[in-house]
């Protein structure tokens, strides 16, 4: 019984210290992925200034030309007009099927509108993957150096000791961090993606109204 403990817990002792070298290179991809993504995040907000786009203004131009129901030239509008390129297309798609049913235009809106949704999600997931695991990995990382540290503690080894306390501070340091970053970053970016979508449906449902 007691040779089957001793093994069992030797075993498990090399387990978790085989995952160390993973759970910090790990950690030290989620730290430089959430800081590219930082200068990413930057750089996204100064070219987000320059557009800056005016729904409303939008909106009374295509109003505008409503009575004509011109499709060239709500084209047009939409050409020149300060918005993000994905949205250009999604709406030039709309108004490209005006000789289409109206209710297929409200469900390929629909869709449309759905299928931005979908992509502004998957630009999250990873940012948000790392806020929610990092805080769990640099955990590990922290407690899988503290085996060895209190052995070498028992055996009067202090250098040993602050060898793997410095180990599992660091791995703290860098799941926190990597975490922090990743939140911000997907905070600030989710709300950005829904003033988006918000917009394009509401410039959608204008587009479907001066269709009818």
């Amino acid at each position: 019984m007691t040779s089957f403990y001793d093994m069992f817990n030797s075993s498990m002792h090399a387990i978790s210290q085989s995952l160390l070298i993973p759970v910090m290179a790990v950690l030290a991809i989620f730290f430089i992925y959430a800081l590219v993504n930082l200068g990413i995040l930057l750089s996204e907000y100064y070219r987000r200034r320059k557009l800056n786009y005016d729904v409303k203004q939008l909106i009374t131009q295509f109003l505008s030309v409503k009575n004509h129901r011109n499709s060239d030239e709500i084209i047009k509008i939409i050409k020149t007009g300060q918005l993000p390129l994905t949205h250009k297309e999604v709406l030039i798609t709309l108004v490209e099927s005006s000789n289409q049913s109206p209710e297929f235009r409200e469900s390929l809106a629909l869709k449309m509108v759905e299928d931005e949704g979908i992509k502004s999600a998957k630009r999250l997931e990873r940012t948000d993957i790392i806020a929610k695991i990092s805080p769990a990995v640099g955990l590990m990382g922290t407690l899988i150096p503290l085996g060895p540290g209190l052995t070498a503690l028992g055996e009067g080894d202090i250098q040993s000791l602050a060898n793997h306390l410095l180990i599992a501070f660091d791995a703290a340091v860098l799941g926190m961090a990597a975490a922090a970053i990743a939140f911000t970053i997907s905070k600030i970016r989710r709300r950005w993606y829904e003033e988006e979508i918000s917009n394009l449906e509401t410039l959608a449902d204008t587009i479907l109204e001066i269709l009818k």
